[in-house]
């Protein structure tokens, strides 16, 4: 057996054990492709996500490099709040967009 065989193995096994002790792809408003997003950011677990927010969450994913919408930020705050992302008030969203606006603008003033 190739001695590569053996480490894709044993990565594929810490894989599996990782994916059963996180908890990110099976909240609530997030699919495969943004629990794919978070876990590439560094956000595995709900825990980590309740540390940074929604708008810091948002932020990091963003700065990832992925292509993200707005409905991300929303899916990260209904989270939070134990909502579905559409039943976010109107007035949370131009909240969280006017939080995601600042920090962008403090960003880029820093540099």
């Amino acid at each position: 057996e190739p001695p590569h065989s053996a480490c894709r193995r044993r990565r594929e096994s810490l894989m599996t054990t990782r994916m059963k002790k996180d908890d990110i792809a099976a909240l609530r408003n997030l699919g495969p492709k943004s629990a794919t997003w978070l876990h590439a950011v560094g956000i595995h677990t709900r825990a980590d996500l309740e540390r940074l927010g929604a708008v810091r969450a948002y932020l990091q994913v963003k700065r990832g490099g992925f292509k993200v919408s707005l409905n991300l930020l929303y899916a990260l705050a209904g989270v939070l709040q134990d909502v579905h992302w559409n039943k976010l008030p109107h007035d949370e969203r131009s909240r969280l967009i006017l939080e995601v606006d600042a920090l962008e603008d403090a960003q880029k003033n820093k540099k």
